[in-house]
């Protein structure tokens, strides 16, 4: 199922953003489509006033703040990310483009030159330019890995704790105990997003609730454990499981999948290949909570094809927010804080290279309360029939 044009053109603002001038043939290559769907997007966002455009070049409305290079050290060369701030993000992730946005207009603002890295979806990609960011001078790091499966994100603990510049996360939380423990993070409390989420379909009348995830991010395995440990927790939930909101929401092949929750509720198998339509007739579930944004739209459109209705035969709460409100009809949503991610981490950040007075305190592990925005795709539960 192709990629719904609204998101397409989100991802264009956030390269276009984050980069300045961009040629419409480098975001054809970028985003996997045709030159001739980037410019007709361009002419649109143009036309909306979103972007400018010239001649086979995509422009922001507003050009990116200059500021001017720091001094360059004794036998420096001057130039590279010399004085700058490296941002890591992967690449193709609107949800992360969102929490960079954030991210830089706070440094933006503080006349802070920002060195952008994007990372492709190959295995420890973040890593060499990471390295290569310090290489060239960059005095701190603001960084969101990918991270697809815990045994990546366990890999990465060792040099990441020891890039030897003030660090933050953005949007993860490392394992408990582990070399990351002790490093800034500023994150979403994704159990809080869940228990919205939960609470919202149980206020409703919802009994049997399903959970459909992604498995191939932090935010995906924070997600299906909170909603394990909520779900099992309520005691108006009479059944409950997690299943794949996917076949592609996985961490891949080179890598073992973490154990999946289960409770006394009646918990599923989470590594099933989905037929939502077939789970709601067998288990009789009235409510479920899809993550994320684009599974959600494509998982409703596929009930549809099966004959059943949203809200009519089943409620729909999504979870990131960042393109639910287009969905027909628009889904009720978890919206994480994602800008508000960026900029609490980057004043963080700026925090610790100030040099002033608790600048060198003690490590901050933030968290922001994520929002639900209702719209139309929950409702009270059909009545059973006779």
């Amino acid at each position: 199922m192709r990629e719904p044009v609204e998101l397409r053109r989100q991802r264009i603002l956030s390269v276009v953003e984050s980069r300045g001038a961009v040629k419409v043939s480098a975001l054809a290559a970028e985003l996997d489509v045709s030159v001739v769907t980037v410019r007709r997007d361009v002419e649109e966002l143009a036309r909306d006033g979103r972007l400018r455009r010239g001649h086979g070049v995509a422009r922001p409305v507003r050009e990116p703040v200059p500021t001017a290079p720091a001094p360059a050290a004794r036998g420096e060369e001057p130039g590279g990310d010399a004085g700058a701030v490296a941002l890591v993000v992967p690449e193709r992730h609107t949800y992360l483009y969102e929490t960079l946005h954030g991210a830089r207009s706070v440094l933006e603002e503080s006349g802070i030159r920002i060195a952008l890295h994007i990372a492709p979806p190959s295995a420890g990609a973040e890593r060499p330019l990471v390295e290569r960011a310090l290489a060239d001078g960059a005095r701190g790091l603001l960084i969101a890995p990918r991270w697809r499966s815990a045994r990546s994100e366990e890999l990465d603990y060792g040099w990441l704790a020891n890039v030897g510049v003030p660090t933050v996360l953005m949007e993860r939380r490392p394992r408990p105990g582990s070399a990351l423990h002790a490093l800034d993070s500023v994150c979403s409390d994704h159990w809080y997003g869940i228990h919205l989420a939960v609470d919202h379909l149980v206020s409703l009348g919802h009994r049997r609730i399903v959970l459909a995830a992604r498995d191939d991010s932090p935010t995906a395995r924070s997600i299906r454990t909170a909603f394990a440990e909520i779900a099992a927790a309520r005691p108006e939930v009479a059944q409950w499981s997690v299943v794949l909101s996917s076949p592609q929401a996985v961490p891949g092949p080179d890598t073992p999948a973490p154990a999946e929750p289960r409770g006394s509720a009646g918990a599923g198998d989470g590594r099933a290949v989905l037929d939502l339509a077939a789970l709601l007739r067998e288990r009789g579930v009235t409510g479920v909570v899809l993550h994320g944004d684009v599974d959600a739209l494509m998982l409703v459109q596929r009930l549809a094809e099966s004959g059943v209705e949203v809200p009519r035969d089943c409620s729909v709460v999504a979870y990131d927010d960042v393109v639910a409100a287009l969905g027909s009809p628009p889904l009720t949503a978890v919206a994480p804080p994602k800008a508000e991610i960026g900029r609490a981490a980057a004043e963080l950040l700026l925090h610790r290279l100030s040099g002033g007075a608790g600048a060198s305190g003690p490590v901050r592990r933030t968290e922001l309360l994520p929002t639900l925005k209702v719209r139309g795709s929950a409702q009270e539960p059909p009545r059973p029939t006779d």
